[in-house]
C-alpha cells in the first residue's frame, strides 16, 4: 500500500526582523533535511486540515488548500501559499503535502494553486 501524503508542520510566515509576512507559510516537511530533498516537494499541494466549532456542509472539518512553491535555507524548510493565509493560532499544527501531482512543476506562479 502507498501513501498518499507526507506529513508536515507549519514553522510560521515568512518574516523579516520585524515585519511578519503572512502570504507566505513556512513548513518543516518529515524526513527532509537538506535543500536537495526538498526540491522533490516543489509544486505538491498541501491541506491543512483542522476542526471549527460550527458546522457547515455538514461536517465540523475544514481544509486550507496550498502549495509547495520554493525552498528556504538549506534544512529542508519549503516556502509555501495557501488559498487563504494560515491563521497564527495554526503555527505547529501538522499538515499532509500529497504525493500527487507526481511530476515536478518547478517554481509556481502566485495564484497557481487556484487553478486545477
Amino acid at each position: 500500500m502507498s501513501r498518499l501524503y507526507s506529513k508536515g508542520r507549519i514553522m510560521g510566515h515568512k518574516r523579516g526582523k520585524r515585519n511578519s509576512r503572512p502570504h507566505t507559510t513556512l513548513v518543516k516537511i518529515d524526513g527532509v533535511e537538506n535543500q536537495k530533498d526538498a526540491q522533490f516537494y516543489l509544486g505538491k499541494r498541501i491541506a491543512y486540515v483542522y476542526r471549527a466549532q460550527k458546522e457547515k456542509r455538514g461536517t465540523k472539518v475544514r481544509v486550507i488548500w496550498g502549495r509547495v512553491t520554493r525552498p528556504h535555507g538549506n534544512s529542508g524548510v519549503v516556502r509555501s501559499k495557501f488559498a487563504h493565509n494560515i491563521p497564527p493560532r495554526a503555527f505547529g499544527a501538522g499538515v499532509r503535502i500529497m504525493l500527487y501531482p507526481s511530476t515536478n512543476y518547478g517554481n509556481t506562479s502566485q495564484h497557481a494553486f487556484l487553478v486545477q
